[in-house]
């Protein structure tokens, strides 16, 4: 499958900011990431810190893999929109538990972030074709 410019442009942004959203998971960021790990999943810590690490290395590798993987792209735009569903509990729980993160500070702010989750995954499968993929394998 042939990507336009607008694809090609859109999955090369996609991937950068994946990979800078995960470099901050690990550093710059880190804090206000343990902050969104939703509390019914743990109040532990380490297990806390554990998963923002583990999220930031998956988030770095899914944009190296949207700038340099062109095989699999439809599939790596498929794997980054389950991810996003994944890890929507956070922001869910950023929203419910009026958590300040990112200059989310009023419910308000919350509440549009959670609006921007949907057009992520769209994002994420129209830029990499997972759409067309995906569509063409319910066809057969």
């Amino acid at each position: 499958m042939k990507a336009t410019f607008g694809q090609n442009l859109l999955r090369i942004i996609l991937g950068l900011f994946m990979t800078t959203a995960g470099i901050g998971h690990l550093t710059f960021q880190r804090d206000e990431f343990q902050a969104q790990v939703p509390s019914f999943l743990t109040d532990n810590e380490s297990f806390i810190d554990f998963v923002v690490l583990s999220s930031g290395v998956v988030e770095i590798l899914f944009g190296l893999s949207l700038l340099f993987v062109v095989k699999y792209r439809p599939h790596v735009g498929i794997a980054l929109a389950i991810f996003y569903i994944l890890i929507f509990p956070g922001n869910i729980s950023q929203y419910t538990n009026g958590i300040d993160a990112f200059g989310l500070d009023t419910d308000l702010k919350r509440l549009v972030r959670l609006f921007f989750q949907p057009v992520l995954i769209l994002w994420a499968l129209w830029s990499t074709d997972g759409l067309k993929f995906l569509s063409n394998k319910f066809k057969k």
